[in-house]
């Protein structure tokens, strides 16, 4: 992974992290945080925009998500803080770094909502548990355990979003 301006390390801190395991967490970071940033602004669409029999559940559980998507977006964030770096959760940077499939703009149908969420979610763990190897393997514990802790919140979000899809394809 190439890294960003942005994703080196250029504040001063005691973190005892070594220098090449900050460097390559706070590119990994910066990387998960702007695939969470996207999908958490494709929760919001789907929210704001969900119709059908379906409506009031799923815009309460689209709601739920896109706070819980907020909450560990602020995590990460932090964690690139704490060792130095500069997260960089711009519209810009989100729109140049996310790996997200673009979310359909047209979508209405609270089920299609749910199929493309369950997709954008689906891509957004795989994204996450690579970043989990990454920082490992560079000799970041703190940063992959914080990763696998977002992880296991999207896969239960996940989870119930494909609940929605039993039975339907």
């Amino acid at each position: 992974m190439a890294r960003a301006a942005s994703d080196k390390p250029r504040n001063q801190t005691r973190n005892d992290t070594p220098g090449n395991a900050k460097a390559e967490s706070v590119a990994v970071l910066n990387a998960v945080l702007a695939d969470m940033i996207d999908v958490t602004n494709a929760t919001r669409q789907a929210h704001w925009n969900v119709k059908g029999s379906h409506f009031y559940g799923l815009h309460l559980m689209f709601e739920k998500f896109y706070d819980m998507l907020g909450e560990q977006t602020d995590e990460l964030a932090e964690r690139a803080v704490q060792l130095g770096g500069i997260p960089d959760g711009t519209t810009q940077a989100v729109g140049a770094k996310t790996r997200i499939s673009p979310y359909p703009a047209d979508t209405l149908d609270g089920l299609d909502h749910c199929k493309q969420l369950a997709d954008r979610y689906a891509q957004l763990a795989h994204n996450l548990r690579e970043g989990i190897d990454k920082t490992d393997e560079a000799g970041d514990a703190d940063t992959a355990d914080l990763i696998t802790d977002v992880s296991r919140e999207v896969d239960k979000a996940l989870w119930m979003i494909e609940a929605h899809l039993q039975g339907k394809d």
